[in-house]
């Protein structure tokens, strides 16, 4: 027996969200026992409705919208026995894609009907906040940061373009800060541009800033871009579309099971698209903290 509810989120992508729920609920139906539909008013209803299907004990727990959607439903399952669906109708959409899903909301919900019917389950791990909550895919903070904070402003267009179209208006304000960055291994200060800290590969809808980023092996992926100037960083941008920006003398990559970030640079963290808190944080791996219904890589 399985039970599965649907937690949608309607205003995801543009509102594609709830046009398609009724199919992807019909896709789901045949590979579960029940199925349960659950309609979000706002994000925090949403993470509300969340918690309250993971207490309730369902066997699966699947979301249906954007990245944004995703996290709140993250932080429901990690830690349970429930395990996470994530059928894409979002803006970026990484955690599908990392997932290994189609970026349609019908193909990934046949997808996902067809992993239930296999009984097919992954266990992931998750980078965890201090004193914050969980995240699956990237916390980044410095350039990239206030281009999601502007991306987050924007009403269009839709999809990846509108994250370009954001890293393009905030080149204007490009200044290099002060970043502490302290592990195990030592404590290092630096003039920098970004930084992201990698469960898995991409942000942003599909860049591969972590490109590296393996999300079951126990450690997170670090990538600092250093001192850039709008001209440089302008040659960098077009290698972020292909992980081909890690080879640049600039850029610098490590991986740490635990690192914090910090420094004089008033800089907001984000992670998995939603904002956090003013650096510094400090961001550690959970292995094996989230199961999720897709096959193995």
């Amino acid at each position: 027996m399985t039970r599965l509810a649907l937690l949608v989120s309607p205003a995801s992508g543009a509102w594609s969200a709830a046009r398609v729920a009724g199919s992807v609920a019909a896709a789901l139906r045949p590979a579960v026992t029940e199925l349960r539909a659950l309609s979000a008013g706002s994000g925090e209803h949403l993470a509300q409705l969340a918690k309250a299907a993971v207490a309730d004990g369902v066997d699966v727990l699947a979301v249906l919208g954007g990245d944004g959607a995703a996290h709140a439903a993250v932080q429901a399952c990690a830690g349970s026995s429930t395990a996470l669906a994530v059928i894409p109708a979002g803006t970026g959409n990484d955690l599908a894609t990392a997932l290994g899903l189609p970026g349609g909301s019908r193909e990934a919900a046949a997808a996902v009907a067809e992993a239930l019917r296999a009984g097919a389950r992954r266990r992931l791990d998750l980078g965890r906040i201090a004193g914050g909550g969980y995240f699956a895919t990237v916390l980044c903070a410095g350039f990239d940061s206030a281009v999601n904070e502007r991306t987050n402003r924007m009403r269009w267009p839709a999809g990846p373009r509108r994250y370009d179209l954001a890293i393009l208006a905030e080149l204007a304000n490009l200044r290099p800060r002060q970043l502490l960055l302290e592990t195990v291994s030592g404590r290092i200060e630096v003039e920098a541009t970004l930084v992201a800290v990698g469960n898995t590969t991409s942000y942003g809808g599909g860049i591969p800033i972590c490109p590296a980023a393996d999300p079951a092996d126990g450690e997170l992926d670090v990538t600092v871009v250093g001192a850039a100037s709008r001209r440089l960083l302008l040659r960098i941008l077009p290698t972020l579309r292909t992980g081909g920006h890690v080879d640049h003398p600039v850029v610098s990559t490590f991986r740490a099971r635990k690192v914090q970030l910090g420094g004089d640079n008033g800089w907001v963290a984000y992670a998995d698209g939603e904002r956090q808190a003013r650096l510094p944080v400090t961001v550690r791996a959970v292995p094996g903290a989230l199961t999720v219904v897709a096959r193995q890589p």
